[in-house]
């Protein structure tokens, strides 16, 4: 009962607290437009792991990504592509060998930053 009174005391009651604020945010707000589509890439559990097996390597193979998470060549080239068509990963082709890389540092730094801040999740349930 104690949550459900929680729940309903968790709004505010007023319309506007700090219009400045809201004016001052309000303009600037779809400057977020296009993000999303970084978080929904990186929201399925294996396009993160390999997004995260390249941060730990410069670049893979389709094959080797495959191996690492468990999947066929077949899964992982299509995750990879996935991957690649939103802007996350490249890649190169040397023979019949094709290795991917992440785009750039940004997605880097936001998978290590997303890692170690949930890692940091965990340790502080734990207490």
């Amino acid at each position: 009962m104690k949550d459900n009174v929680q729940m309903k005391n968790d709004t505010c009651e007023t319309f506007c607290f700090d219009e400045d604020k809201v004016n001052r945010i309000q303009p600037k707000i779809n400057k977020v437009e296009g993000v999303e589509q970084i978080f929904k890439a990186l929201s399925d559990a294996t396009r993160l792991k390999i997004a995260y097996a390249l941060t730990l390597e410069k670049e893979l193979c389709v094959c080797d990504v495959a191996n690492i998470i468990g999947s066929t060549k077949a899964t992982a080239s299509h995750h990879l592509r996935l991957l690649r068509n939103m802007g996350l990963a490249k890649y190169r082709k040397e023979g019949k060998l094709v290795f991917y890389s992440l785009e750039d540092e940004h997605i880097h730094q936001l998978v290590t930053i997303a890692t170690v801040h949930a890692k940091e999740g965990v340790a502080s349930e734990g207490k």
